[in-house]
């Protein structure tokens, strides 16, 4: 609950920036000028970059969360089985030994959504954000694949 409050904190603080920094775009188109109109196009470019960025990993997220939701129902969802050091942190050798796990799980079914969720986990797990992140990509485009498969 505190990462979605936190999530949606942070998405609302963009939202009024990016607000903020549109008006001042379209302050600067108003102003006339071919100065101020070039900076004030590219200062509009920012915020609609930034509202799509936003709205990729918003959706990115919910996706994640529906697989998450639909394992945990199926009664998959990986166990915390990590060794964390006094301090807190998980121990790196635990974290080596889940992912050796996930990873042969998911050579041996490679077309299972599951098993690349699970991999995304333990990718995350270990520290290596951009692979789990693609890890989970690739997890909801199977399971999308799997709830709308293609006709021939």
């Amino acid at each position: 609950m505190r990462a979605k409050l936190s999530y949606a904190l942070t998405a609302a603080v963009l939202v009024v920036y990016f607000l903020l920094v549109g008006t001042r775009g379209v302050m600067l188109i108003q102003s006339g000028t071919v100065l101020t109109v070039t900076f004030g196009v590219a200062v509009l470019i920012l915020p609609v970059i930034g509202v799509w960025f936003l709205w990729k990993n918003t959706q990115f997220v919910r996706r994640a969360n529906r697989l998450a939701a639909e394992l945990d129902a199926e009664g998959g969802l990986p166990v915390d089985e990590l060794k964390r050091t006094p301090g807190g942190r998980i121990d790196r050798d635990s974290a080596d030994e889940v992912f050796a796990r996930r990873k042969a799980e998911t050579e041996a079914a490679p077309d299972d959504w599951r098993t690349w969720f699970r991999l995304a986990v333990a990718y995350h797990d270990a520290r290596d954000t951009p692979r789990a992140r693609k890890a989970m990509q690739h997890a909801i485009s199977l399971h999308r694949s799997a709830q709308h498969p293609s006709s021939p």
